[in-house]
């Protein structure tokens, strides 16, 4: 089956699908985006990724293409034609297309794309039993990480700078030394008392959709839990590390930098609530 994208309107074969030279997105990074799994073909935390969008909208000035209710029916028929029961949506709103200058151009149509992929589950399954590695790196991003901006140049480095060293992801590290977040996920320790750990939500970091439904599912299981920054050297010394995303779900890790976390193998901690996040994603399919 060939893949479909919706781009301004249309459905168009993937390797078709294109937008303006002078579209902001390309030329400013002017614009946002989220990223909705997909299980047994529901859209997981739909709501929360919505509430997201328009929040990064509005906090940019730019106009939503169309209300709620019609964008999440195009949604469905993108998942729908490219055949997707476990997978990703990805959705990208920009300012649109205007003459080049960096001002806010007036009178301007926001531009809407959408692709959606199949993901394998045994993939991520096998990923989340061997753990994965991490690299500590210098945060250099701006001061609006809550807003979930297409500009992730300095997420790009960081990834690059992980996978240079054969490791999964990067955690970011801001100028007091302290853990902000992942290139694209949320950061984690348990510390040596078993309290599971993460930085609150602040500009300085992206409000994680998986993080706050684990934080709520903590709530509900009545897991203890800190909302606080925590140093390098915590995570280095932490009894165990793991990290959330859209895609990633909860993925332990068990080395980072030079430092084995624990015994070298998924804490049983991070386990348990990989398989939380798991039932919670079945319960919502």
């Amino acid at each position: 089956m060939s893949r479909i994208a919706y781009v301004n309107g249309q459905y168009l074969p993937h390797r078709h699908a294109s937008i303006h030279i002078e579209d902001r997105g390309y030329q400013f990074a002017d614009g946002v985006y989220e990223v909705v799994t997909i299980v047994n073909g529901k859209m997981i935390d739909e709501e929360g990724h919505m509430e997201r969008l328009w929040r990064s909208l509005g906090e940019l000035q730019i106009d939503a293409p169309m209300k709620a209710g019609p964008l999440k029916m195009i949604m469905r028929e993108v998942v729908r034609r490219n055949g997707v029961v476990n997978g990703i949506i990805y959705l990208q709103i920009t300012r649109g297309v205007a003459p080049r200058d960096h001002p806010f151009p007036k009178n301007t149509t926001p531009a809407l794309v959408m692709t959606a992929k199949r993901l394998s589950m045994d993939k991520s399954e096998r990923t989340a039993q061997a753990g994965v590695n991490v690299v500590t790196v210098p945060d250099i991003r701006w001061d609006r990480c809550d807003i979930k901006s297409v500009s992730l140049l300095p997420n790009v480095l960081a990834k690059q700078a992980a996978k240079d060293k054969n490791a999964y992801e990067a955690f970011q590290v801001d100028k007091n030394g302290m853990v902000t977040e992942g290139s694209s996920t949320n950061a984690w320790i348990v510390n040596q008392d078993g309290k599971v750990i993460t930085r609150p939500t602040s500009n300085e970091i992206l409000a994680g959709i998986t993080r706050a439904s684990l934080l709520r599912e903590l709530e509900k299981k009545g897991v203890e839990f800190e909302l606080r920054s925590f140093t390098v050297e915590e995570l280095h010394n932490a009894r165990e590390v793991f990290l959330t995303s859209s895609t990633s779900y909860v993925l332990p890790v068990v080395k980072v930098d030079e430092h084995v976390i624990g015994n070298g193998n998924p804490g049983s901690i991070s386990v348990t609530l990989r398989q939380i996040y798991r039932d919670f994603m079945e319960d919502a399919s």
